[in-house]
């Protein structure tokens, strides 16, 4: 039989938006088949069995990961993100056009970052590219190049060298956005309703206070109206306040253009819950308090949340600990790209909420926010492939995980449910079923991730 062609045996198959039984036939890295798991296999061909206690899912879509390669390596790197990204099932990733120096902000920078990652990617990764002050009018080029879409922030981003839109700026970067047929992605939160930043103290109330939730609405608003005024494609970064929900809803119902997304420490962790001092569960926009998780949650249920996605933002631990634990000086961002669809598992199932509502906002709900053909088990497509433990414990040990820096919000939790496996485009690339109790998980072969354009990305997936 030729070695590249197998078959994966599963009880539960997410095939066609649920799971059922079925015999996945790959060949030459596609899948060529999909039978009903009562059959027998075809003959002549290798067959992988997936235990009834755990799941095949596609290859998870996270679009939303800051990777930093280069010009701050030392926070994150593409070897130890796409790493990190295979042993959480994830197969396709999107860059976040900061904080690599130099920024994607231009399609010179983009080539900057492609030399940077394809040496090193594990899995399949996209670029977005940015929008800031220095090069509206001038985003064609990038388009041209192939970036997914352009971010942008309305308010500081913590970087001197990606500047942040005003008002009037949005309305630009929107109609330039639009006459590209591109999506602009907004880190959503207004500058002129956020405190000025500097020291809070290590208690974690007086930063949730400096970032209030009313920053997030009035700048949902700003871009609905811009959205509306153009007629372009926005999507709402990590959004962490659940009452802008039904201005997003209404948005949609009278035709703008808008998609959502949101995080698993959004939909996992509660402001009541973070320790004093404890950086590592510093972001912006910052985890509210549970009653607003607990819409987030009903948002998710209901269909107005498109995807959860990681928004991996790691930093060194000297970053994430500076000024000794004062929630004002420690730099933010969560590490969590490895874990993300275990830390909203384990929620999901304590609130009674099955596998597969939580399947298509990690598989096709960023993948259709970023343009992607992906996130799917078909005939014709890549076999991009995971499996997953839903019953499977795992105490999470930050200098374990494969991010670079060891340290999590995440650190000493025992989440519920595990990746066992990973395929991408039928090669496996994470395997923890394999080798003698205590061995540690592996990775085999080398870096064959793609390094993803705009439109060549579907073409990929047909096969062309």
């Amino acid at each position: 039989m030729p070695r590249s062609r197998f078959a994966v045996r599963s009880r539960r198959a997410f095939v066609d938006g649920g799971f059922r039984p079925a015999v996945v036939v790959v060949e030459a890295g596609r899948v060529v088949d999909i039978l009903d798991g009562t059959r027998r296999s075809p003959a002549r061909t290798r067959l992988v069995t997936v235990p009834d206690d755990a799941v095949l899912l596609p290859g998870l879509v996270d679009a939303h990961v800051h990777v930093n390669e280069p010009g701050r390596t030392e926070w994150e790197g593409f070897r130890s993100a796409t790493l990190a990204a295979a042993a959480g099932g994830v197969t396709t990733i999107v860059d976040m056009p900061l904080n690599s120096l130099p920024p994607t902000t231009s399609a010179e920078a983009l080539e900057i970052k492609r030399a940077a990652a394809a040496p090193s990617a594990y899995v399949d990764v996209g670029f977005w590219g940015g929008a800031v002050p220095e090069n509206l009018g001038a985003l064609a080029p990038l388009h041209d190049a192939g970036v997914f879409g352009f971010k942008c922030f309305l308010a500081p981003s913590g970087v001197d060298e990606f500047g942040h839109l005003d008002r009037a700026q949005l309305g630009r970067a929107m109609a330039e956005v639009a006459a590209l047929g591109s999506r602009l992605i907004v880190h959503a939160e207004d500058a002129a309703l956020l405190s000025d930043p500097g020291a809070l103290g290590r208690g974690y109330d007086a930063f949730l206070q400096s970032r209030p939730p009313e920053s997030e609405r009035a700048a949902i608003a700003a871009v609905i109206d811009a959205a509306r005024s153009t007629g372009g494609r926005a999507h709402i970064l990590h959004l962490s306040d659940a009452r802008s929900l039904p201005m997003i809803a209404a948005a949609r119902a009278e035709g703008v253009d808008l998609t959502v997304e949101t995080c698993p420490h959004y939909l996992a962790i509660a402001a009541e819950d973070v320790p004093d001092g404890a950086g590592e569960f510093k972001c912006c926009p910052p985890i509210r308090e549970a009653d607003n998780q607990d819409l987030l949650w009903a948002g998710l249920i209901d269909g107005v949340i498109d995807a959860v996605v990681s928004d991996h933002s790691p930093s060194t631990a000297e970053l994430k600990r500076a000024g000794g634990g004062d929630f004002g000086l420690a730099w933010g961002g969560i590490s969590g790209l490895q874990v993300g669809l275990s830390v909203v598992w384990t929620e999901a199932r304590r609130r009674g909420i099955p596998l597969d509502v939580l399947i298509p906002l990690f598989t096709t709900g960023p993948a259709r926010v970023a343009g992607l053909d992906a996130g799917r088990i078909e005939v014709g497509g890549p076999a991009n492939l995971t499996v997953f433990g839903v019953d499977d414990t795992m105490r999470i040990e930050a200098a374990a995980l494969r991010h670079r820096n060891a340290i999590s919000a995440y650190d000493g939790a025992t989440l519920r449910g595990r990746v066992r496996r990973t395929w991408l485009r039928g090669e496996s690339i994470f395997d923890v079923t394999e080798g003698r109790a205590g061995e540690a998980p592996r990775f085999r072969g080398a870096p064959t991730g793609r390094l993803l354009r705009r439109n060549a990305a579907r073409r990929e997936h047909d096969g062309r």
